[in-house]
């Protein structure tokens, strides 16, 4: 499906053929751009960036590679092909034709299903504004200016779905993306992740491995969903999201390889001596570590929840990859792990598997972000050092759920208030460790040039030298 950039704004949705919808996106479009201009990346708005833009949605031709303004970005509407004979896959209507309309009975719950997800997308741009100013390389600068507009793409993908599928009040959800912000301390963002700073790189690296990967997990979950539209929606923004994943897990591995080497050569251990040599020391990226991750589990809200239930048994939210699972993908007979408190210990308990469908996703996503520490570790041990990162338990840190407020290591245990305070320092970053970050951070724009901080990628963006322009400043 190529996408149509004759249009105002180019779509594969033949925008055209709906008047009254393109008057009311043409109408949103400027409150967008004003948004970006407000609260996307700084410094911006004059320079030519490498970036890539969508063409179609085909596998093999989704997108090209050119010099493109950040301001004359082509945000635009692409959906993967509908596919005729689609039946919902899960729940009460398992079997039933996939939904083309919005069942009136789901309206509700759809509607906030997209806002959540529509909301996190403007979130993480303004979290990221700043980042430019402190990149460490033509090549990284490049990777967050291409995230950022891909995030920016990805709320037009559910504000069409708002703006084609629940009228008026799909109109106002719209505008409401553009006007809340994060971090205000009167108009937040929906989820507690995305008002978090996102003061450094290491900081962005992080987020961009860890909560996006979150990203990806709810996304494989809305593209089972029963409404077709809003799975072809998310199907095609998968495709983006794994860039995003790859700037994360490629960064941090980056940063780990630099560390080492200043270690090796140096013939240094010591966290203050590696600080001292201009390293981030892995202690500090492991507390790094700790706190992205568990602010991002948490993201996944209840360990039971019947708002989760309710979302699959009506076919709007599945499982990630649903249509893997042997079962009979309704789940009224089946139960689940998971943790409960009892006492001073955490012990394992079944419950309705429809009710614990949240953790089910938390468990993937677990088992996900394991896999990219484990190839971290994979970079510290060529290197000789004797460090290993570890995801923390997932009860650790946490603020939704089960486990919100309760003191648990990262090694699982449950502890007094007293020693959790006692170990702070040694298990979330601090203020000293996010000065030290900070005070690496310094804008490096010659091209092949890269912080002392981290190490060059082992190969360009679209196999360009490493040494490649990627932004040309005007």
């Amino acid at each position: 499906m190529s996408v149509d950039y004759s249009q105002k704004i180019p779509n594969n949705v033949d925008l055209s053929g709906d008047k009254a919808l393109q008057r009311a996106l043409e109408h949103w479009q400027p409150e967008f751009l004003n948004w970006w201009g407000e609260m996307g990346p700084e410094g911006s708005r004059n320079i030519d960036v490498y970036l890539r833009t969508a063409v179609s949605v085909d596998r093999d031709g989704w997108a090209q590679f050119s010099y493109v303004k950040m301001t004359d970005y082509r945000w635009g509407i692409f959906l993967n092909p509908a596919r005729s004979e689609q039946a919902i896959n899960f729940g009460e209507h398992k079997g039933e034709p996939a939904w083309q309309e919005v069942p009136g009975e789901h309206r509700a719950n759809l509607r906030r299903i997209m806002v959540a997800q529509g909301d996190t997308e403007p979130a993480s741009v303004e979290q990221q504004r700043h980042l430019g100013s402190t990149a460490p390389s033509l090549y990284d600068l490049r990777n967050l200016f291409q995230v950022n507009v891909e995030e920016g793409r990805h709320l037009w993908a559910m504000v069409y779905l708002l703006q084609r599928y629940f009228g008026r009040d799909g109109r106002e959800e719209a505008e409401a993306l553009l006007e809340r912000r994060s971090g205000d301390a009167n108009n937040p963002r929906i989820l507690g992740a995305f008002n978090e700073r996102t003061p450094d790189w290491l900081s962005l690296f992080m987020f961009t491995y860890f909560t996006d990967r979150d990203g990806k997990f709810q996304l494989c979950a809305l593209a089972e969903s029963g409404f077709d539209p809003l799975a072809r929606t998310t199907q095609f923004m998968l495709t983006e999201e794994a860039h995003h994943m790859f700037v994360g897990e490629s960064g941090v591995s980056r940063v780990i390889q630099r560390t080492c080497q200043v270690m090796k050569e140096n013939g240094v251990e010591d966290p203050a001596k590696v600080r001292a040599l201009g390293a981030i020391d892995l202690p500090t990226i492991q507390r790094y570590l700790n706190f992205h991750f568990s602010v991002t589990v948490d993201l996944f809200g209840s360990d039971q929840s019947s708002n989760a239930a309710t979302f699959y048994s009506t076919g709007l939210k599945g499982r990630f990859e649903e249509t893997k699972f042997g079962d009979d993908h309704v789940l009224k007979a089946d139960t689940y792990t998971v943790l409960e408190l009892a006492g001073e210990k955490l012990l394992e308990k079944q419950v309705p598997a429809l009710l614990s469908l949240n953790e089910r996703l938390r468990d993937d996503y677990i088992k996900d972000s394991i896999g990219g520490v484990e190839r971290w570790n994979r970079v510290i041990e060529k290197s000789g050092v004797g460090f290993r990162l570890r995801v923390p338990h997932k009860a650790f840190n946490r603020k939704i759920g089960t486990f919100a407020g309760v003191h648990v290591s990262p090694d699982g245990h449950v502890v007094s208030d007293l020693k959790w305070q006692a170990n702070l320092p040694d298990w979330l970053p601090s203020e000293a460790d996010r000065a030290f970050v900070a005070s690496l951070m310094g804008r490096v724009v010659e091209p092949g040039k890269f912080a002392g901080w981290i190490a060059p990628p082992t190969i360009g963006v679209n196999r360009q030298p490493v040494n490649f322009e990627y932004v040309r400043f005007n």
